[in-house]
């Protein structure tokens, strides 16, 4: 078939090569550079979202931590196994047998995958690999792996492997309606956060609704040995704490928008991670400390009135001949992908 995919996303893409690895004819636009925008500004992590089994996305979590695999696989020049440390303290945040529970569960979830187990460390032993870390109060420290990759080179392998396969790739060319598709038999719309645009263009209830949700990291140039994941003071959230190409990613934030388009990082979003990570660090950070930030929307499914609770999984809608594509996690984006195209092909 003739198939036309709108939005070079990580999404997108690996439509794309879905169709194109069986021999599909494959255009994929894109309004600007493909992963210019939600695809490169990740947490950077390959990972089933630990968080999300406090939500029962018990099936999600399987799929994401086998997706690991699958990168790993196939690109291990552009992403690698990582351990986390997940502190426990006194008082603070999630008691030691909840995150003990939750650790077991993914590992169990992620039998087969070929990473390590989760383990208990002691106090010295957590002290010795952070030793900026606060020392009062803290119990130990669980570890677990997930993998780290670099989100824009990653993307764009995935996009030369389309390239590779036959696909033309069309930059820079915004589809404002479907009716300037009218030479394909089938249309993805992977617009991730403009999907809904797209969608509107068509009439009728979308039968399902995006929430956007602004995610924002902050650098700093210190070095970092080990990751670690924490709990936000106070609230359910969790955010981390990472090395990435010699320096020190913090993030995310959580921020509910109305619009599509990634604002800059805000001044109380910038600060909100200075004082989480301040929280659990004797080498306390300004704002003179930050050498960069960055943020991206994410296109969650609305399916909460919290984001932080809202699924990553995601949905599909099918319209004649075009497919809208909604939700969605950069992990499984090639399970996604493959099944977005076995909807397209019904």
């Amino acid at each position: 078939m003739k198939i036309a995919v709108a939005g070079a996303g990580i999404i997108g893409a690996c439509t794309a090569w879905s169709a194109a690895k069986q021999r599909h004819e494959v255009t994929l636009f894109d309004k600007d550079t493909a992963m210019a925008h939600t695809s490169q500004s990740s947490s950077k992590l390959l990972h089933g979202g630990l968080r999300y089994l406090e939500t029962g996305q018990f099936a999600l979590v399987k799929k994401a931590l086998h997706a690991r695999r699958f990168w790993l696989g196939q690109a291990p020049h552009l992403c690698r196994p990582l351990e986390l440390l997940f502190p426990i303290y006194q008082g603070r945040g999630r008691p030691k047998w909840q995150i003990s529970a939750g650790t077991k569960l993914y590992d169990l979830l992620a039998s087969g995958s070929g990473f390590p187990k989760s383990r208990w460390l002691d106090k010295a032993e957590v002290l010795k690999r952070s030793p900026t870390l606060l020392s009062d109060g803290l119990k130990g420290a669980f570890s677990f792996y997930d993998a780290q990759m670099d989100d824009s080179a990653l993307g764009r392998w995935v996009v030369a492997q389309c390239r590779n396969l036959g696909v033309e790739v069309v930059e820079n060319h915004k589809i404002e309606t479907f009716d300037s598709l009218a030479g394909f038999d089938r249309i993805a719309n992977a617009a991730g956060p403009w999907a809904m645009e797209l969608r509107h263009t068509q009439g009728g209830r979308p039968a399902f609704t995006i929430d956007w949700v602004r995610g924002s990291h902050i650098f700093t140039d210190r070095p970092l040995n080990q990751a670690l994941m924490l709990p936000i003071p106070g609230e359910k959230r969790v955010f981390f704490v990472l090395p990435y190409q010699g320096k020190t990613m913090i993030g995310t934030t959580e921020i509910r928008q109305d619009h599509p388009d990634a604002d800059r990082p805000s001044e109380s979003e910038i600060g909100y991670l200075i004082e989480s990570y301040n929280a659990y660090h004797g080498d306390k950070l300004t704002a003179a400390d930050i050498s960069g930030a960055f943020s991206g929307v994410r296109p969650l499914l609305k399916s909460a009135a919290n984001p932080s609770d809202a699924t990553r999984e995601w949905a599909f809608e099918r319209v004649g001949n075009v497919l809208h594509i909604y939700g969605g996690k950069w992990t499984t984006a090639q399970i996604q992908g493959e099944a977005a195209l076995a909807e397209l092909l019904k």
